[in-house]
């Protein structure tokens, strides 16, 4: 996410956006009425007064600054300059035809300023409702154009508008990205099942333990497949069932090794991992071991030409931290922000090869994440990779 968005955020509620705005109009319009017909009395009162001699001048003058000295002298001057419907309070007087002048001009440039300064809102709601309604008929691809001067609310909801559609963009591409390696994942090890089971039932084949076991794996590779997919939909729908209870990670750790501590010794693998004994989260403990052995899985079939393991914890007030890292080959940094999803494979070929389905880092990611943690994958100096699983702790560590 951008910078700029989140600094058009910041520019308040779109109530005091508007509110001020308005406040401004209308007070701007008073002002301009009042200095009018200010100006106006000034300018009438300085032409009268140069009509009068420099005697009645000087006098008027007097009187101006004391009016109680002789009121009726005062009221005599005030005749002989002024008409004598300005001095009475009726609507034939001229001040209140200059009053309807001044706010017959005023209301002109007043409107104008309000559409000039309600125009970045506008636009604004303009352009959402363009991109919504391109996204209506499809097209996911549409974004909204962010206007500079557009109200902070306002400015995030296009951008949280973007956000969605390229959300729903990526679930797109996923889908339909999906849909192909689904059928080819679901059809090899179907077809290679059924040609077996047709060649025992034609005789092709003998219909023995060593070919049954031959189909039993295939059907169980489907299985998985669908276990995973069963997953991965109920992690998106929101419905992932977690069992949390506080436990110690070192010990999960330790668990998950142990359990494949024979493939690590046959690969001649050097493990190293640290992790406290006090270190105790929260989470459901099966799950996020799933986690740790699908990161180590991937370690040992996609980077063994390292022949490393490494496991480091850290730990912070809100998160404790799982780095599983490599000195395999890495992955194009292209792909670093592509890891996640269903599917994916850096070398299709070699994947298939190792038995892998693509559908790892996407597990392990939708189990981080309902657990209110994250999965990052990164390149290592030195060569290798490195994933970095976050979850919270039980409690505060020191």
């Amino acid at each position: 996410m951008s910078a700029t968005p989140a600094r058009r955020r910041d520019r308040g509620p779109l109530w005091l956006w508007v509110g001020w705005r308005m406040s401004a109009l209308a007070v701007g319009a008073v002002v301009t009425v009042t200095l009018g017909m200010w100006a106006y009395f000034f300018t009438m009162d300085a032409l009268a007064f140069r009509r009068l001699s420099p005697a009645m001048q000087q006098e008027l003058m007097v009187l101006r600054a004391d009016p109680d000295r002789d009121p009726a002298r005062l009221w005599e001057l005030y005749r002989a300059v002024f008409d004598i419907d300005r001095l009475l309070p009726t609507l034939s007087s001229p001040d209140w035809l200059m009053l309807a002048i001044l706010v017959v001009a005023t209301i002109a440039p007043i409107v104008a300023i309000g559409l000039w300064v309600s125009r970045p809102l506008s636009r604004q709601f303009t352009l959402v409702a363009k991109a919504a309604r391109a996204v209506s008929e499809g097209d996911f691809s549409s974004r909204v154009s962010l206007v500079s001067a557009a109200p902070g609310e306002v400015a995030g909801l296009a951008d949280d508008f973007n956000d969605m559609t390229a959300r729903l963009q990526q679930y797109e591409r996923e889908l339909r990205e999906s849909s192909v390696m689904l059928s080819h994942e679901l059809r090899t090890p179907l077809n290679a099942a059924m040609g077996r089971i047709q060649g025992m039932l034609d005789g092709v084949m003998p219909c023995d333990d060593a070919q049954l076991a031959l189909v039993h794996r295939q059907l169980m590779q489907i299985n998985r497949l669908v276990g995973d997919l069963h997953l991965i939909s109920l992690a998106r729908a929101g419905q992932l069932t977690l069992v949390r209870r506080d436990f110690s990670l070192r010990d999960l750790i330790a668990e998950r090794l142990e359990w494949i501590s024979p493939q690590l010794q046959r690969q001649a693998f050097e493990v190293t991992w640290n992790a406290r004994d006090d270190v105790v989260v929260h989470g459901d403990r099966d799950r996020l071991g799933q986690v740790l052995s699908i990161l180590i899985d991937n370690v040992m079939r996609y980077a063994a030409v390292g022949r490393v393991l490494e496991i480091d914890v850290a730990v912070t007030v809100r998160y404790v931290t799982v780095t599983v890292g490599d000195r395999g080959p890495g992955v194009p940094s292209e792909h670093l922000t592509t890891m996640l999803t269903r599917f994916w494979r850096a070398e299709h070929s070699r994947s298939r090869h190792s038995g892998g389905s693509g559908l790892g880092l996407a597990i392990a990611s939708a189990i981080c994440r309902h657990h209110g943690g994250d999965l990052t994958c990164r390149n290592r100096e030195g060569g290798g990779l490195s994933v970095e699983m976050t979850i919270p702790p039980a409690h505060s560590v020191a």
